[in-house]
C-alpha cells in the first residue's frame, strides 16, 4: 500500500496560501502571494527532486490542479525530474465542479473522497503525493489518511491567509523523521503521524 504524503510550504504563522505568485490565490483579499519566491535555492531544489523521485501518483485539489495544469505541460524537457513526473504520472483531481480534466493522465475524483483515496493508496505503487491543496489536505487529515508531512517552514510572518492547521484540526501526534535547513533559512521538517497526543502535567506532587 502506498503512503500518502503531503508537501506543503507554510509561513511561521502557518499560512499556506499562494506561495508561488501574487495571482495564485487571492481569496479573502489575500495580498501576499509569492512569499516563497525569494527563498528558492539549490537546497530547496534538491529536496523537491528527492520528493518527486519517490512518487507513483498525485492527488490534487481543484485549485492546485488548475495552477499546475496551466504551467507544467509547457515544460517539455524529459530530463526535468519534476515536470516529467507531473506530466506523465497519474493525477487524481478532487473536485465536485470540474467536468473534464484535460491534462495528460488526469482523473476526476468526486463522491466519497475519503473512501476513494483509501482505494488509491491500495493500488498506487510508490508514494501518492499531495502538493499544496491545503483544503484537500485538511479534509484528509480529518480521516487520518495522510501518513507523512513534509513541512517547508519559511522565515516570514504574514498575519493573514489560509492556515494548514486551522481551528478544528484533529488532535494528532507526530514523530520527526528528518530535518534540514536551506541556505536561505527554510526549515524542512518531515513528520510521520503517530496517533493521538499524549498528555501529562508538570505539577509538583503534594
Amino acid at each position: 500500500m502506498a503512503q500518502l504524503t503531503l508537501t506543503q510550504f507554510i509561513t511561521l504563522d502557518g499560512v499556506y496560501q499562494a506561495p508561488g505568485g501574487p495571482n495564485e490565490d487571492t481569496r479573502g483579499g489575500f495580498t501576499h502571494g509569492g512569499w516563497s519566491y525569494p527563498y528558492a535555492d539549490d537546497d530547496f531544489s534538491a529536496f523537491m527532486t528527492g520528493v518527486f523521485d519517490r512518487v507513483g501518483g498525485f492527488l490534487l485539489g481543484r485549485r492546485t490542479y488548475d495552477i499546475f495544469a496551466g504551467a507544467w505541460p509547457r515544460v517539455t524537457d524529459e530530463n526535468d525530474p519534476i515536470a516529467f513526473r507531473l506530466n506523465s504520472l497519474p493525477k487524481y483531481v478532487v473536485s465536485t465542479t470540474l467536468e473534464k480534466a484535460e491534462w495528460n493522465n488526469s482523473t476526476i475524483v468526486s463522491g466519497n473522497v475519503a473512501e476513494e483515496v483509501a482505494r488509491l493508496k491500495q493500488r498506487t505503487e510508490g508514494e501518492l503525493q499531495i502538493h499544496g491543496s491545503g483544503a484537500l489536505a485538511r479534509s484528509l487529515m480529518a480521516h487520518d489518511l495522510i501518513d507523512e508531512f513534509h513541512l517547508l517552514v519559511y522565515p516570514v510572518v504574514l498575519g493573514a491567509g489560509m492556515r494548514l492547521f486551522a481551528d478544528g484540526a484533529p488532535p494528532t501526534r507526530f514523530e520527526l523523521a528528518a530535518s534540514s535547513t536551506t541556505s536561505t533559512g527554510v526549515a524542512i521538517h518531515t513528520y510521520r503521524t503517530a496517533g493521538r497526543p499524549e498528555y501529562g502535567a508538570f505539577e509538583l506532587a503534594e
